[in-house]
């Protein structure tokens, strides 16, 4: 059950670097220029059930007391791609393929008309997921890992990535309290188990496991997913507070082309 570990970044991705400039992650957005943006980039990343939304709520709410002003972004909510995504979605007939590339219109889209923006008005934007939750269930329905940071080098690297740890024991009573199993988050397209539960934990254990890796190699800042709400709020509101606060004393950097460390074909 010990599943969670301590909010320890690995070495050489140590995330939360202030005023470091922005960088893409692959080769972007070949006609856009970044340019100088202020504001922050801060990513909630947890599997489905974990209570991103709800921690996300909480912490816009505490930032905007602070004095902060904030955009919130999420997976599907492009107005360009949204509606197609849900009725694929409904149909259960497009492989991991077509749906990564809808993914990433998706997220291009976001990322031009509203990341990019509010980031350069200075705001905070918290992401509702990022890429990595691509990368982690791309990995497991069987796509290259390769062909799917390639389509996702459109993005750029965020400034903080915190990422909420679960295993599947406690994951489990928190989704059959609230909207249930659906077949999706089960894996029932990839026929794992017998039936929907045993679907569920399988592809559960399998997508955390990815997550986990994934922590490791970006160094995402765990927080221990299995408590309450309050005490998982606490330690997020820790983590960006003392983000922020470097920010404020760093000096401003050069916006950056690539990310330091990545292969000359993922840094851009």
């Amino acid at each position: 059950m010990a599943r969670a570990k301590r909010a320890t970044p690995s070495a050489g991705r140590v995330p939360g670097h202030p005023r470091r400039g922005k960088r893409w992650y692959g080769h972007g957005l070949p006609y856009l220029k970044l340019g100088p943006l202020p504001g922050h980039l801060i990513v909630i990343e947890g599997t489905d059930g974990v209570g991103r939304s709800t921690q996300i709520e909480l912490l816009r709410s505490w930032l905007e007391v602070e004095g902060y002003a904030v955009s919130n972004t999420g997976w599907a909510r492009s107005p360009l791609l949204s509606d197609t995504i849900n009725e694929a979605m409904a149909g259960h007939e497009l492989n991991v393929l077509t749906f990564s590339l809808l993914y990433a219109a998706d997220f291009a889209d976001r990322l031009e008309h509203q990341i990019i923006p509010a980031l350069r008005a200075g705001f905070v934007v918290i992401a509702d997921r990022y890429m990595y939750t691509v990368f982690a269930r791309n990995t497991v329905m069987g796509a290259d890992p390769a062909w799917t940071r390639q389509v996702f080098g459109v993005a750029f690297v965020p400034d903080l990535v915190l990422y909420l740890d679960v295993d599947v024991e406690h994951l489990v009573p928190r989704v059959l309290a609230g909207k249930g199993m659906d077949y999706w988050e089960s894996g029932m397209h990839l026929a794992l188990g017998s039936d929907i539960f045993d679907s569920f934990e399988r592809y559960q254990r399998r997508l955390l496991d990815e997550y986990d890796r994934l922590a490791d190699e970006f160094g995402f800042l765990r927080v221990d997913a299995r408590r309450g709400i309050d005490d998982i709020q606490g330690d997020l509101r820790t983590h960006i507070a003392e983000y922020l606060a470097r920010a404020r004393s760093a000096p401003p950097a050069a916006q950056g082309p690539g990310v330091p460390g990545l292969p000359a074909s993922e840094s851009g």
